[in-house]
């Protein structure tokens, strides 16, 4: 009789277990692969171009 049990738990943990992991993936945004990648390296120039200012005020010591 516990079998059935036991297969019940195993379902709501495997459905659990999905649906965390699904929960960081990005939505689709309606963007084409080319229009993602241009989004993403601008953001990305967007970063390293904050990265060297913040990096130029002094020198860094070890």
């Amino acid at each position: 009789m516990t079998r059935g049990n036991q297969r019940e738990l195993a379902r709501q943990k495997h459905a659990k277990k999905q649906g965390e992991m699904t929960k960081g993936k990005r939505n689709d945004d309606g963007l084409s692969a080319a229009a993602r990648k241009q989004r993403d390296a601008e953001i990305m120039q967007q970063k390293q171009k904050k990265a060297n200012e913040g990096g130029k005020e002094g020198p860094k010591s070890k």
